[in-house]
């Protein structure tokens, strides 16, 4: 998103994950997209969901296009890369930017395919050997 000549409040970050049936499950993704929303408040950050729960991606999508969005970034939070990965978003995607041909719609790796998450969740587990 970086190097963009897109203003800041056009652009939109949606973090996408599996959903559950217990709405706890989704208390670290709402404290993340806290977090970077305090630190890029110019940022409109949004969470969906695959299934389970909502707002679906179609529906996270649309709503950035109507609040002005023009670029938007999907961030699965996955740790692999499965067949919702694999198979799922992309037919997501393809459909967001079918509903939407207006909006640079991008959509990265799954979190845990990035060597820096991996590093953490690694140091985060050797932490917990530590403190026995």
């Amino acid at each position: 998103m970086g190097g963009s000549t897109l203003t800041d409040g056009s652009r939109a970050l949606i973090l996408f994950g599996h959903g559950a049936r217990d709405a706890r499950w989704a208390e670290p993704f709402e404290r993340l997209r806290q977090m970077l929303s305090t630190a890029r408040p110019e940022l409109r950050v949004a969470l969906a969901f695959l299934e389970l729960m909502s707002p679906s991606l179609p529906d996270a999508v649309a709503a950035a296009a109507s609040a002005g969005c023009l670029e938007i970034t999907v961030v699965p939070m996955f740790l692999g890369q499965g067949g919702h990965v694999r198979k799922d978003l992309p037919n997501l995607i393809d459909a967001c930017r079918a509903a939407h041909p207006e909006l640079a719609l991008h959509c990265v790796t799954a979190v845990g395919e990035d060597s820096g998450v991996l590093a953490a969740l690694a140091a985060y587990c050797l932490q917990q050997v530590a403190a026995g």
